[in-house]
């Protein structure tokens, strides 16, 4: 995840994806469903699942209060981001073209051929205005990073925490991603959509020019 942290009139800027200290897991209690096929919370809300029925953690909103948490993501805005195909540090519009949608990533080419082809996203899209920001100040970005336009990017499932029926209540499993239709998504708690990518082109950086701010 693009984590950029910047000092400006005094202040920190912090991407839209970033959860604070002020937005903590809201309490609820995490049950079986009474037809034992899978997790809900006693008292569910219309806006707990999504499209395809699977839950979603609760957490607070407040994107303007405590500190930036730069290693968390915060799962409502990470799926705003997603589903709308906003950029994930300043949630305008992410950057398109007639060759696609512009995503920001580590580069993993070495790790696996023809990569980021089908690659698994949880990472929003950008805009080209906030390439430049995200290289200067993202350590991970600076160990090796490449622009990506992608024509496919279809939503195909959730990551999240999985859970199996414990004698009082669920019991966490593992952290996992899992796609649309899995039976096992009805044992879990998402916390980010995932796009899967496809029609993927590198872009130089160079390329995207003074909207990138890359000086």
């Amino acid at each position: 995840m693009t984590e950029v942290r910047a000092l400006q009139a005094g202040r920190i800027v912090a991407p839209y994806v970033t959860a604070r200290s002020a937005e903590q897991d809201l309490r609820c209690d995490l049950v079986v469903r009474p037809d034992g096929r899978g997790v809900g919370y006693a008292r569910e809300l219309l806006g707990d699942r999504d499209e395809q029925g699977v839950l979603w953690a609760r957490v607070a909103e407040r994107p303007l209060e405590g500190r930036p948490e730069f290693a968390r993501v915060h799962p409502a805005r990470q799926r705003r981001a997603m589903r709308e195909l906003l950029c994930q540090v300043c949630a305008a519009p992410a950057d398109r073209t007639s060759r696609g949608v512009l995503w920001l990533m580590r580069d993993f080419r070495e790790d696996w051929p023809g990569w980021p082809e089908g690659a698994a996203s949880v990472d929003p899209p950008v805009c080209a205005r906030c390439v430049g920001t995200s290289m200067r100040l993202c350590p991970a970005l600076r160990r090796g990073a490449v622009a990506v336009r992608v024509r496919e990017f279809a939503v195909v499932g959730v990551w999240g925490t999985l859970y199996r029926p414990g004698m009082f209540a669920p019991v966490a499993v593992n952290a996992d991603r899992l796609t649309y239709g899995d039976p096992l998504t009805h044992w879990m708690v998402a916390a980010a959509l995932v796009r899967e990518l496809r029609g993927s082109s590198f872009v130089p950086l160079e390329e995207l020019g003074d909207a990138a701010d890359m000086g």
